[in-house]
């Protein structure tokens, strides 16, 4: 039983101010001199009383999410958490549980897997291996910062939206989190065809951090060490990871090994089980533990922490390691010309948290290709000081979408928006005298490590200098102003990023409309850092050189917390398969690997592992060819049985929602393929554009009928249109049937009879599923026809510019134009190239052979 923290200690409520960056400093280092005694006097006699049964986490917790003026004391060495089945709480989710623990200074206990890092990549990656019944401890510098949104306070977007859902699919915590810490909700590209729409939604960031952590670190009473009822254990560490415990060799066999597909497919052959063969032969294609064994030179044996209390180290063994670093491989961060070593920046303090030197050292020695990277994040502005009427409102929308599956499932909205507990963000625009200042004061931005000083950073989420260069013709461009919370002042200007030096900062925002008045409450700032060229890995994300160790996140050159926990549940799921069944004394399994028709994950890991990336990469759905398959309405049904089947889906609520959903996909349907109308009828109903104009008065289309189904696939037709007209014929049949014979109604009217429209939680994908249903065939036969011409040549003189290639973005053109490739096979592995695009150059090509042959001809050359 624990007692509750003293409400006094917590009076205190943070209020931006507009202190410059050094007398911030000067006060947080002064402030809260009793509260802190408070602090130390409650824990001396809470410990006095409960023994060692005092959850730190939650109290460290606790106490930060009202006041961040002090650093409070570390937490205890390390807390397990052991996965629990736990319908209370606003999750109805695996709730992963702490009661506390230490490990001994010099060696400890082993385990299955060993987590490194704990943001989006490592909290997806701890929580999938602990999912799959691994042995797993997650080692973070700062435990009170687990599920930190360092940067933007939102989650979801264009391409982004569709990996949350899928990282949903599989059980994964981060739809569930961003469900109830959303404080404003919106589809984008709500007018676009269902393949390339994008849930977005903004996060209250002190709730975000509060509810992953709920979720990872709720107490019980599993004292015993085993785990929770259901066996699985994830324990916690509060560690500087200083190393990687190694043994070396050529050929070294790895600890936990994958099963080579190849194998079970003869197998499964032999049984006559042709589709799952074909299925394991494209994970061999992916992933081969056999093709891999060359190229080993050494395996995981544990990794070498440095406890943050006490500074011991701690070597702790373990079959797998995942690597999930983010910014912290020997990160450096800058304002202006200052620079100082560190991965980010704790929130609302100058306290800036240690980069991660041994581990590059230990990556460098086995040969990884390192390179550069940067990112940065900008100022935080204290809304009180900005002129929010002179802004451009942007509400959020109503119903609000979820992310998670089962909210969908519930027909509930997110906690928040159902209690009207939502925000309104609003827009500004740069101008002229913006970008003067942004380009006058240019000599005062750092120097980076990569790309001789200009610094390596993310092509779509560029800083504002970036924008101005790069874009020099335009007048202005926006910002959106994102309010970080319902219980703060501090706003964060989407789009602003620039680490000049602070009060340059300053000047820039008080140029825009609505921030001439404006007070910054922290400067932005850069961050660049290494980052390992993902070619190295297999599509498991395990290192091919090192058997055990896996990378996921922005180590692997990403931009992105969805991607970050995209590669993070693909990771952990691997490791803690592998290191849990050689745990078990059971066979290897076959490694958990997504297909690029499957998901955007698997768009995302193949597109890295085969192609690598010169820049941070981002998810956009142009990157998939098989987009129109792979929607955000449609990933649990893609995903969910395949995760279950590998054992990362294990709640039967999750099931049962699934198998409620197909059955009411198929109900609804069923009702659109049976329902029929003449073309006359439905033309009359609808007006002329439902049936295609004059064509549905041509003659002998009086008799000719078409089903709901039928009238939906047509352009510019919705689901509610088609279900309005057949409701109102159910409706016209009903008040037919109420004929009176001699004074009594019909038997087979039913007053209360009526047609319910689709339900909003299978509604996009019964639309979908439909209208999409001939393009997906054509999808299939353009994708087929370009895997054949690959082969083909590219001519070496073709012109690669917008005037004549107008589909392609700027990024292509460039990339072309650097690499020149012979091939369409050889400008397939250009990072960045997207398929359509791939396509589109290869029928331009083969219009200027066809040109180029019929010219010769022309002048008689023979051919």
């Amino acid at each position: 039983m624990h007692s509750e923290l003293p409400s006094a200690l917590f009076h205190h409520d943070h209020k931006p101010s507009g202190k410059s960056h050094h007398q911030r400093r000067q006060h947080r280092q002064s402030s809260h001199p009793r509260g802190f005694l408070l602090l130390l006097l409650w824990t001396i006699t809470s410990s006095a009383i409960l023994g060692n049964n005092i959850n730190m986490i939650q109290f460290a917790s606790a106490f930060t999410s009202r006041s961040r003026s002090i650093i409070l004391p570390s937490l205890s060495r390390g807390s397990r958490i052991s996965l629990q089945r736990n319908s209370n709480g606003p999750f109805h989710h695996h709730h992963y549980s702490s009661t506390s623990s230490s490990l001994n200074s010099q060696s400890s206990r082993d385990y299955d897997v060993i987590v490194i890092g704990g943001g989006h990549a490592g909290t997806e990656a701890a929580t999938a291996s602990a999912r799959t019944g691994a042995r797993t401890l997650l080692v973070t510098q700062n435990a009170s910062t687990l599920g930190e949104l360092s940067c933007n306070p939102s989650i979801g977007g264009i391409g982004k939206g569709h990996l949350v859902r899928e990282i949903d699919a599989l059980g994964g915590v981060m739809g569930t989190v961003a469900d109830a810490s959303g404080i404003h909700f919106r589809m984008l590209n709500r007018r676009k065809g269902p393949a390339v729409r994008g849930p977005r939604a903004q996060m209250d960031r002190d709730l975000y951090k509060e509810n992953m952590q709920r979720l990872l670190l709720k107490s019980d009473d599993d004292d015993d060490g085993d785990g929770g009822e259901n066996g699985y254990c994830l324990d916690i560490l509060e560690a500087s990871a200083d190393d990687l415990l190694l043994e070396e060799g050529v050929g070294i066999e790895t600890l936990a090994p994958l099963a080579d597909p190849a194998d079970i497919a003869d197998e499964l052959f032999s049984n006559g089980n042709d589709k799952e063969r074909e299925r394991l032969e494209k994970a061999q294609a992916l992933s081969s533990a056999k093709a891999n064994a060359p190229n080993r030179r050494a395996r995981i044996r544990g990794v070498v922490a440095i406890d943050t209390t006490t500074q011991e180290r701690i070597e702790i063994e373990s079959a797998t390691v995942v690597l999930t670093t983010g910014t912290f491989l020997r990160g450096v961060l800058m304002i202006g010309h200052d620079r100082y070593s560190g991965g980010r920046h704790l929130r609302d303090s100058e306290e800036v948290e240690p980069p991660s030197v041994g581990l590059a050292l230990t990556l460098e020695r086995f040969g990884f290709p390192l390179g550069r990277l940067k990112t940065g994040t900008p100022a935080r502005l204290d809304g009180r000081t900005i002129d929010w009427d002179a802004c451009k409102i942007q509400p959020s929308e109503r119903p609000a979408t979820p992310f998670s599956h089962l909210t969908q499932s519930r027909g509930e909205e997110p906690p928040l928006a159902a209690v009207g507990k939502l925000i309104d963000c609003y827009q500004t625009a740069t101008n002229e005298e913006t970008h003067r200042m942004v380009m006058e004061y240019a000599h005062l931005l750092p120097q980076y490590d990569g790309m001789d000083g200009k610094g390596n950073g993310p092509r779509y989420c560029p800083s504002i200098y970036k924008k101005v260069e790069r874009f020099a013709e335009r007048k202005s461009h926006n910002s959106f102003l994102e309010p970080e919370g319902l219980n703060t002042d501090i706003v964060y200007p989407n789009g602003m990023s620039g680490p000049y030096p602070e009060e340059i900062q300053l000047k820039i925002f008080r140029s825009m409309q609505g921030l001439e008045k404006t007070e910054i409450v922290r400067p932005g700032y850069d961050v660049e850092y290494d980052f390992v060229n993902p070619q190295v890995l297999t599509h498991t994300l395990e290192a091919k050189s090192i058997a055990g160790l896996y990378l996921a996140g922005q180590i692997c050159g990403t931009t992105g917390y969805e991607e970050a926990g995209a590669q993070g549940i693909i990771a952990g799921a691997n490791a803690g398969r592998a290191a849990g069944a050689a745990y078990r004394g059971e066979k290897a399994p076959v490694p958990f690997v997504l297909g690029r028709d499957e998901a955007y994950i698997g768009v995302l890991i193949d597109d890295l592992v085969t192609k690598g990336t010169s820049e941070p990469y981002r998810m956009f759905t142009s990157r998939a060819e098989y987009r129109i398959s792979l929607r955000a309405d449609n990933a649990d049904l893609r995903l969910t049985r395949k995760g279950a089947e590998y054992g990362l889906v294990t709640d039967p609520e999750r099931l049962a929602a699934l198998d409620m959903r197909q059955a009411l996909i198929a109900d609804n349907v069923d009702r659109l393929r049976d329902f029929k109308l003449y073309v006359t009828d439905w033309a009359k109903r609808g007006g002329n554009d439902l049936m295609g104009g004059a064509a549905a008065h041509r003659p002998g289309r009086e008799s000719h009928k078409k089903s709901a189904e039928e009238v939906l696939g047509m352009p510019n037709v919705s689901l509610k249109m088609v279900e309005e007209i057949m409701a109102d014929v159910f409706d016209e049949e009903q008040e037919e049937k109420q004929s009176t014979v001699d004074g009594e109604s019909s038997s087979e009217y039913d007053v209360d009879a009526k047609m319910n429209p689709t339900p909003p939680s299978v509604y996009d994908t019964v639309e979908a599923s439909i209208k999409y249903k001939s393009y997906v065939v054509r999808q299939e036969k353009d994708i087929e026809s370009w895997r054949k011409a690959q082969g083909a040549r590219i001519p070496p003189n073709i012109i690669y510019d917008h005037s004549v290639l107008p589909a392609f973005s700027k990024e292509e053109i460039e990339k072309l134009n650097s690499f020149r490739p012979s091939t369409f096979a050889e400008a397939s592995q250009i990072s960045g190239l997207t398929p359509q695009s791939l396509v589109y150059l290869y029928h331009h090509v083969m219009r200027l052979n066809k040109e180029s042959r019929r010219k010769k001809r022309e002048e008689g050359v023979a051919v």
